[in-house]
């Protein structure tokens, strides 16, 4: 094996259950805080894909979300709105509601032991590891923070700041897709071997692809649809 590899895994559905990503969505929803630069952004967002951009802020990104569950609106670009919804919002007050809504969310009681065990084994080998994670940097953070991972092993969907005040933008690509692959390698440089990389859905497929051994965690049916793609792969069961 050569020496210096990573390992890496997604959080959502894979290392835990559920999304910490829609748990913040949908709590900023319930909270109404949309601010200006936000509700803008949102109304432009419904617009472009026929969706009504009548109502509130929260109105609005509601019926977009429902779009999305009936396909009239695609995942990335419903990931990249779930990371800058917060637009207007400080830096520090985004982390305090994401610490907030991990708190709040069971998070211990979600956790999947099979793949906690794996990172666990792995980090006392020496091996670092990796989460990345197409939802919001702070809510991977915090919900991350509670299993040993610090700022410097996670990668996320980042919004844009000016200052300290979001703006209603991401960096491109987020972790999502190939994103994933490319914003790990932006992480752990280009060379380093990716011995094992463990996902749940078929937006891993890129990543899976690209590591030793790919690890499909209690797979959604997208992923099985596609595993063809991902020679190698093989099951972690509970």
């Amino acid at each position: 094996m050569t020496p210096g590899g990573v390992v890496a895994t997604d959080g959502d559905g894979t290392l835990w259950t559920g999304d910490v990503g829609e748990d913040l969505f949908h709590a900023f929803l319930d909270h109404g805080r949309v601010e200006p630069p936000a509700f803008e952004a949102i109304v432009r967002d419904a617009r472009a894909h026929g969706i009504s951009d009548a109502g509130t802020g929260a109105d609005v990104a509601r019926r977009i979300y429902s779009g999305y569950l009936e396909g009239r609106f695609p995942e990335e670009a419903l990931c990249e709105l779930m990371t800058w919804c917060f637009a207007g919002w400080t830096r520090d007050e985004v982390g305090a509601f994401a610490r907030q809504v991990v708190d709040s969310a069971g998070l211990a009681s979600r956790l999947h032991g099979e793949v906690l065990s794996v990172v666990e084994s792995a980090r006392a080998a020496g091996l670092e590891v990796v989460l990345v994670s197409a939802s919001p940097f702070a809510v991977v953070l915090e919900a991350g923070s509670r299993v040993g991972f610090d700022a410097d092993r996670v990668v996320a969907a980042r919004a844009t700041y000016d200052g300290e005040i979001m703006r209603p933008d991401v960096h491109r690509p987020i972790p999502y897709g190939s994103g994933k692959v490319t914003r790990l390698r932006e992480r752990v440089g280009g060379t380093r071997p990716l011995y094992a990389a463990f996902g749940d859905n078929a937006f891993d497929v890129a990543m899976l692809a690209s590591a030793d051994i790919p690890v499909a965690v209690r797979p959604k049916a997208r992923l099985r649809q596609q595993a063809g793609a991902v020679p190698g792969i093989v099951e972690l069961a509970r």
